[in-house]
């Protein structure tokens, strides 16, 4: 079987296989999402939740079908007007376009895929978007420059794409007023859940836009997420599956422990971005140390794409290709909890002899 390094959907945790046939076996497909049930499996996933990513009371967490879901929750239930977004690839730019479709007006803070944000602009917008971890490109934005975002901009809610994040990202959620993510990169699962993290300030502004006579969605805005969430429930019957699955495989990262898991990320990262600054014909695409992401490790290819790819395929390793505009010159390689460091050491290896 191959080792997948693609970004996601990515290598599947190696506990997620047992969790779902369990999931099956016990019915949970078929559970009504307004029963004990449910609500004891859904209390599972949340509570371990919040102990894995340290994820305090004044933080809701609710589910949603993708994080591209979210990117349209976040804009209908906390803008009237204006959002901004800061733009280093691809998905970072799709959340800003849909500002647009949603006929806001979105600002755009953008600098060349690659690099990295230095300025902490003071901004007058009701909400800020910042993707940690930017999956086309390879480039994170470091905490400390969200933090005082948040610092410079008091009044605006702060949120944060954390897709190919965590659980390897340590946040400080009193920081931050919304954090999301799919379960399809660093939890190793299948595609088909979003977790959406909120805290009373987003909540108060989506009741204040109901109130105020403003369209917030429909079945799923905040105010439906949180009534269902304190009985343990949602809003419409999801992908209870997913739900059960992510608790189990949070328990499973919680007993492997997430310090252990971070350090994992940091070793492997590090062996792989050494070798792309040592190879003939492979160099890392971003170049600034401070922005180069542990978790999403994007190589340029010199033309070796192609050539690389095969190789690597013969030897039971499946890279990501690169994303948009950058396909056919790029490979990305994702370092999820998923991936073990012994994968790590082959595929250095394998590059070092390509």
């Amino acid at each position: 079987m191959k080792t997948i390094f693609s970004p996601g959907p990515s290598q599947l945790y190696f506990t997620v296989e047992d969790h779902t046939r369990h999931a099956f076996k016990h019915g949970i497909p078929s559970l009504s999402h307004r029963s004990k049930s449910f609500e004891k499996f859904y209390q599972h996933t949340q509570e371990h939740l919040r102990a894995l990513l340290n994820i305090p009371p004044s933080h809701h967490i609710f589910f949603s079908s993708s994080a591209t879901e979210i990117w349209e929750r976040l804009i209908q239930n906390l803008v009237i007007e204006k959002s901004s977004h800061f733009v280093n690839g691809a998905f970072s730019e799709k959340f800003y376009k849909v500002s647009l479709q949603l006929h806001k007006q979105a600002e755009l803070i953008q600098v060349e895929d690659g690099k990295g944000f230095h300025e902490v602009p003071e901004l007058n917008t009701e909400l800020i978007a910042v993707t940690h971890n930017e999956t086309s490109t390879g480039v994170t934005v470091p905490c400390d420059f969200i933090y005082a975002l948040k610092e410079k901009n008091p009044r605006s809610l702060l949120c944060v794409d954390a897709v190919s994040s965590l659980p390897n990202a340590n946040f400080d959620y009193t920081k931050v007023d919304s954090v999301y993510f799919s379960v399809q990169k660093g939890f190793g699962m299948p595609p088909g859940l979003g977790v959406w993290i909120v805290n009373e300030a987003c909540i108060a502004k989506s009741e204040e836009l109901l109130s105020a006579g403003y369209s917030i969605g429909t079945h799923h805005n905040l105010p439906s997420y949180l009534a269902n969430g304190k009985k343990n429930q949602t809003p419409e019957t999801p992908n209870s599956v997913a739900i059960y699955v992510l608790g189990k495989v949070a328990e499973d990262m919680l007993r492997r422990g997430i310090e252990h898991i971070r350090k994992e990320t940091v070793y492997k990262s590090v062996i792989l971005y050494q070798e792309l600054a040592r190879h003939e014909k492979l160099i890392p695409f971003v170049k600034e140390k401070a922005f180069q992401s542990p978790t999403v490790i994007v190589a340029e290819t010199n033309g070796y794409t192609k050539a690389l790819s095969d190789y690597l395929d013969s030897h039971g390793m499946e890279a990501g290709e690169g994303y948009g505009s950058h396909k056919g010159n790029q490979l990305r390689f994702a370092n999820f909890p998923a991936h073990s460091k012994e994968q790590y050491e082959l595929l250095v290896d394998s590059l070092r002899s390509f």
